[in-house]
């Protein structure tokens, strides 16, 4: 050490302990004198860290893990994710400018549906619904979006998010085939819940069986996908969990929806066009008595015609129908339909019901113009995913094999998530929003590796 570093270091050290002994006047338990110092570290970790906790937040608010280990619930998990996620966003988008927002055709579509959504709740029949749906829930899912779709644009971020979402996808099958086992939580008497005491989203069969369906996509592709070591493991154990939660949920909507997935899957592996027919038609009538549907209390063999079930969702279609008719524009409002049901509906029994449709459901609370641009948006998506597949199919060699188990989950999770929205409502939850983020993430990451790789190869001289 130099003479004229010496002194300044001799200054630095007398100031750092001045400072302490502030700190530990201000605190004087020993222990809380940690919480200012490491604050600054930890704030760098928070910073460092941005794809872990958006990614993080969403799988809690989408599998709701901390209502489905109730010994968690009380650490509000999904709160301070959600902080740390925010805060981390807006350093690197307003400040160090570190994220780089692209644009594509998808976002403007979907930009224009959170619009007309917005814009809903100021003519919503009840704005306070409308607002408080908005604030609590649809906010973050709109942010979210965003935030995966910029955050994940690496190799190495697809393989994580995936893996992810196969880990929660086992967390969350083996609780709900722990509590079909012993009997907790279940509707009509054979149909599996989780967190129906908690008043969890997953207190209903339905809502169940689409957060089961959502990680079954991706682990078929991990058990398909060569090279990727364990993975293919962990995709077979979540997709064995996963089916049978799904059969234990007793969900036509999730049944329907595992069907297509599993339809996706078999016409890129089964040649003969009749095999596959004659398999899926097996499969189904298989699945359809292995999950006890006949049995249903609702639903049921046992009941005449339709049945009870089958024409509650006729009926609940025709007062979304209704709505739209009297609310072309916006619809009743977000969050709107249950509460209008008695006002739109011909067939009153004494009860409001859910509109048990993904379509039916954007129709009746954002009324004809903002069911046109959702379907716009959902095909927009459809066709992005088919040109990903293309691309890499084309040289398959030359992308990760995670790059080509994501590509081929995201597009059988769009289409097992379209096919199930005939029975189960998901256009305004977290299915359709994240699939979107990791189908245009996707195309961007492939079309950068597409343009490296012609890059790469030397011209043809020849």
């Amino acid at each position: 050490m130099s003479l004229t570093t010496r002194p300044l270091t001799i200054c630095g050290l007398f100031a750092l302990s001045g400072i302490l002994t502030a700190v530990w006047t201000i605190f004087p338990e020993p222990y809380l004198i940690l919480i200012p110092c490491l604050l600054p570290l930890a704030i760098l970790f928070l910073l460092n860290q941005t794809f872990w906790l958006v990614s993080l937040f969403v799988i809690f608010s989408f599998f709701r893990i901390h209502e489905a280990f109730p010994m968690i619930y009380s650490f509000k998990l999904p709160f301070l994710l959600s902080l740390g996620a925010l805060s981390a966003l807006s350093w690197h988008v307003l400040i160090s400018q570190e994220l780089k927002p692209f644009w594509h055709p998808s976002l403007t579509w979907l930009s224009l549906f959170w619009f007309l959504v917005f814009i809903g709740i100021f003519f919503a029949s009840n704005p306070s619904l409308a607002i408080a749906k908005f604030s609590s829930v649809y906010w973050k899912i709109i942010i979210m979006t965003f935030a995966i779709t910029w955050l994940v644009d690496s190799e190495l971020t697809i393989k994580r998010i995936s893996l992810m979402i196969v880990i929660a996808g086992i967390l969350i099958s083996t609780v709900a085939l722990y509590n079909s086992a012993n009997g907790i939580g279940l509707v009509e008497g054979t149909r599996v819940t989780i967190g129906r005491n908690l008043e969890s989203v997953l207190g209903d069969p339905n809502d169940l069986s689409l957060v089961l369906m959502f990680p079954l996509a991706f682990a078929i592709s991990l058990f398909l996908t060569k090279n990727i070591g364990m993975a293919r493991l962990l995709g077979l154990v979540c997709l064995v969990c996963a089916m049978m939660a799904v059969i234990a949920t007793q969900s036509r909507g999730g049944l329907l929806g595992s069907l297509a997935i599993f339809a996706v899957f078999g016409q890129k592996y089964i040649r003969s066009k009749f095999l596959l027919l004659l398999i899926g038609t097996i499969a189904s009538l298989v699945l359809f008595y292995a999950a006890g549907i006949a049995d249903r209390q609702s639903g049921g063999a046992d009941e005449e015609g339709l049945g009870a079930s089958a024409m509650g969702r006729l009926y609940a279609w025709e007062a979304a129908f209704n709505m739209a008719v009297e609310n072309p524009l916006t619809g009743v409002g977000l969050d709107n339909f249950f509460a209008n049901y008695f006002f739109f509906s011909p067939h009153w029994d004494g009860l409001n019901h859910a509109v048990h449709s993904t379509w039916f459901g954007v129709l009746a609370e954002t009324g004809f113009l903002g069911l046109v641009i959702f379907v716009i948006a959902t095909v927009s998506l459809l066709i992005t995913s088919l040109k990903t597949l293309r691309t890499l199919n084309k040289n398959p060699q030359f992308y990760s094999p995670y790059l080509m188990a994501a590509g081929n989950a995201v597009f059988a999770g769009l289409i097992g998530t379209n096919v199930s929205g005939t029975f189960l409502t998901q256009g305004f939850t977290w299915p359709i929003y994240i699939l979107a983020a990791l189908c245009i993430a996707l195309s961007r990451i492939v079309q950068i590796y597409s343009q490296n790789e012609k890059q790469n190869t030397p011209p043809n001289t020849g």
